[in-house]
C-alpha cells in the first residue's frame, strides 16, 4: 500500500510512574497513535503494555482507558492492531480480544511486510541461561496457577504483583553487552537457520539496531516509554527505529 507504514513499539510500562507518571505517559503514547493512525498499515505492541495486568472474571485493573478507548478507534477505521504479552502484562486475554478488538499472542510471531520476513517477540525468556525466569513463565502461563491466583483478593494481588513487577523491571534497564545479550545470541543463533530479516523485540529498553553475523539479519530492539520513548518503523526502505518528540 502507497505510503503506508509498519509500526511497532513496546514497553510501555503504564501504571509505573518513572521519569514521567504514567498518566502523563499514557497521554504521550495516544498523541503518539494520533499522529501515526493515518500513515499505519499494521501497528504491534510487543508486550508490557501495562507494569501488570490481570483479568478477573469481573474485574477489570484500573486505569489506561485513553489508550483503549484509542486502540479501539484505529480498529474501527480497520487498522489491524496486534499485541503480543511481555513479562509483566502475560495474563492479558478476552478483554483485549473481545472488548478491545485487537490480535492477541503470547508466543513469538512471524510476519511478511514489503518483502521482509519479521520474527516479532517480547524478548523475554528467549537465549540461553535465566533458567530460574523460564520456569517462573511456565508457572505463570499455567492455567491452574492462574486459578489460584484468581482466589486472591484483588487488592492483594495488585499489591504482590507490583513487587514482583518492580524487581523485574530493575533487571531488565541493565546495559546492553552485545557479546552476552540474550536476545542477541538468540537471533544469531535462530538466523543461521531461518530466513530473517529483522529480529523486532522489547524488553531490554535499550533501543539499538545491530546488524547479525550473517550479514543479513538485524536485530531491533524498540527501546521503551519510560526513559526512551521509541518505536519502531518499516517500509519500503527499510526498518528504523525513531523517537516520539511528542
Amino acid at each position: 500500500m502507497a505510503n503506508k507504514k509498519i509500526y511497532f513499539a513496546s514497553d510501555f510500562h503504564l501504571g509505573f510512574d518513572g521519569r514521567l507518571t504514567s498518566t502523563e505517559r499514557e497521554k504521550m503514547i495516544v498523541s503518539w497513535l494520533d499522529k501515526i493512525q493515518d500513515e499505519a498499515e499494521h501497528i504491534y505492541l510487543v508486550g508490557d503494555l501495562f507494569d501488570f495486568w490481570y483479568e478477573y472474571a469481573e474485574v477489570i485493573t484500573k486505569g489506561h482507558f485513553r489508550l483503549f478507548a484509542k486502540l479501539s478507534e484505529i480498529l474501527r477505521k480497520g487498522i489491524p492492531i496486534t499485541i503480543l504479552t511481555g513479562n509483566h502484562d502475560v495474563w492479558m486475554g478476552k478483554y483485549i480480544t473481545d472488548e478491545i478488538g485487537a490480535e492477541l499472542s503470547y508466543d513469538p510471531i512471524l510476519r511478511k511486510h514489503y518483502g521482509k520476513t519479521l520474527f516479532i517477540a517480547h524478548g523475554d525468556g528467549l537465549g540461553p541461561g535465566d533458567y530460574g525466569y523460564k520456569f517462573i513463565k511456565k508457572v505463570f502461563r499455567n492455567p491452574f496457577c492462574q486459578f489460584l491466583f484468581s482466589r486472591l483478593h484483588p487488592n492483594l494481588a495488585i499489591r504482590l504483583m507490583k513487587f514482583f513487577s518492580d524487581t523485574s523491571r530493575d533487571e531488565a534497564e541493565l546495559d546492553i553487552d552485545v557479546e552476552k545479550e540474550r536476545q542477541i545470541i538468540f537471533s544469531e543463533e535462530h538466523s543461521q537457520k531461518h530466513e530473517i530479516d529483522f529480529y523486532v523485540m522489547g524488553h531490554r529498553h535499550v533501543p539499538m539496531d545491530h546488524g547479525l553475523k550473517n550479514g543479513h539479519s538485524r536485530y531491533v530492539n524498540l527501546g521503551d516509554w519510560v526513559r526512551n520513548f521509541t518505536f519502531g518503523v518499516l517500509d519500503e526502505d527499510g526498518m528504523r527505529v525513531e523517537r516520539f518528540e511528542g
